[in-house]
C-alpha cells in the first residue's frame, strides 16, 4: 500500500461539498457540557453527528458522492457492500434524486439495520457472511446493473464529504487547539485531518480507536500499512481497515492516535448518555474514552469532538448485560 498522498480532496473540493450537500443535510449542533468538562480538565465541544440525517456523519460524504456523479452514471444507480451506516446513508442519499441503491448485506446483518436500508429503498442483495462473498456479489451485482460502486471511505467524494462536520466545528467553536475522531477505514479521520490542514493549520487532528482494534493505531505507529483482523471491539463502526486513500492522508496530516478499553468506551458512551441526554453508538463514544483515560497532553484543551452516530442497538446496550 502506498503512503504518498497523491489522491486527496483539494480546499477547494471541500468546500464545493458543502455548498453541494448543505440543503440535504443537518447542520448539526455544537454541544459543550460543564460536568464533562470539569471531569476531563478540558473544554470539550462535541459535534453530534449522532443527529445527522440517517443518523450519521456517512450521510455527508455519501450525499457528495452521489450528487458527484454524472447524470448518466445516477440513472445507472449505485452499488456497495455494507451492513452499517454506509449501506443506510447510500440507500438515503441515492432517494434523493430517484437512483436505485443496490446494499449487498451479510445474510447475519442486524435485522434493525435491514429494515432501516429497505426504509430508505435501498435494494438489498444478501451473501455470506464474509469479505470474500461480499465482494464476490457486489461484482456480480455491479456487473447486472451497471451501477457505480460507492466504496464507505476509500473515494474521494466520500472524504471530502466528511470533512463538511469539521467545517462547521471550525466555524462555530472558533480556535480549537486539536479535533479528535474516531477510526475507522478512515474516510471521517482523513476529511477531518484535511479540513485542518487548510482551513485551521494550527489545529491539531488526532483520532481514538479501540484497543481491541487497534490496526490504524499500529499502522500508524509502524507507517506501514497493518490490516486489521478479527476485531472484538464493542465499536462495531471502527472495525475496518484503512483503505489506500485514508492511509496516507492519515500518515501525512494526523499527530497521533490513541487506543482505549473496551470498559472506558462503555463508561463514556453512558457517560454521554446520562450527562448529555444524547443517544449515540459505542463507535461515537471512542474519542470520550481518551480523555477518560487521562492523558496530560489533553488536559486544558479546547478540543473537537466528534460525536460519528447515534445509531445503537436499543435492544442490546453494553451497560445492560
Amino acid at each position: 500500500m502506498t503512503t504518498t498522498p497523491s489522491l486527496q480532496p483539494s480546499s477547494q473540493e471541500i468546500r464545493d461539498a458543502h455548498t453541494r450537500i448543505l440543503p440535504h443535510i443537518h447542520c448539526t449542533p455544537l454541544i459543550s457540557n460543564q460536568s464533562i468538562n470539569k471531569i476531563v480538565d478540558a473544554e470539550l465541544f462535541f459535534k453530534c453527528e449522532n443527529m445527522q440525517k440517517v443518523g450519521a456523519f456517512k450521510a455527508r460524504g455519501a450525499t457528495n458522492a452521489v450528487l458527484s456523479l454524472s447524470k448518466e452514471l445516477q440513472v445507472k444507480g449505485v452499488a456497495t457492500h455494507s451492513s452499517g451506516n454506509h449501506a443506510q446513508a447510500l440507500s438515503w442519499a441515492a432517494s434523493l434524486i430517484g437512483a436505485e441503491a443496490h446494499i449487498v448485506m451479510p445474510s447475519n446483518s442486524n435485522r434493525v439495520k435491514i429494515e432501516a436500508v429497505k426504509g430508505y429503498g435501498g435494494k438489498i442483495t444478501f451473501c455470506k457472511p464474509t469479505l470474500s462473498s461480499r465482494e464476490a456479489t457486489l461484482e456480480k451485482v455491479i456487473g447486472e446493473t451497471g451501477a457505480t460502486e460507492i466504496h464507505p471511505y476509500d473515494n474521494i467524494h466520500i472524504i471530502a464529504g466528511q470533512a463538511t462536520a469539521t467545517i462547521e466545528m471550525l466555524e462555530t467553536a472558533g480556535a480549537l487547539d486539536m479535533v479528535m475522531a474516531p477510526v475507522g477505514g478512515g474516510g471521517l479521520l482523513s476529511g477531518t485531518a484535511l479540513a485542518c490542514h487548510y482551513f485551521a493549520p494550527t489545529t491539531k487532528v488526532v483520532a481514538a480507536e479501540p484497543e481491541q482494534a487497534d490496526d490504524a493505531f499500529r499502522s500508524f505507529t509502524q507507517r506501514k500499512f497493518i490490516p486489521s483482523v478479527n476485531p472484538t471491539t464493542i465499536a462495531d463502526g471502527l472495525r475496518t481497515s484503512l483503505g489506500e486513500i485514508t492511509f496516507p492522508i492519515i500518515l501525512n496530516y494526523v499527530t497521533r492516535i490513541f487506543t482505549v478499553k473496551e470498559e472506558t468506551i462503555i463508561t463514556a458512551m453512558r457517560l454521554i448518555w446520562e450527562r448529555m441526554k444524547i443517544l449515540i453508538e459505542p463507535s461515537a463514544a471512542v474519542p470520550l474514552a481518551v480523555f477518560l483515560e487521562g492523558h496530560d497532553e489533553l488536559k486544558g484543551k479546547r478540543v473537537g469532538v466528534i460525536l460519528s452516530g447515534g445509531n445503537a442497538d436499543l435492544d442490546n446496550l453494553p451497560w445492560s448485560k
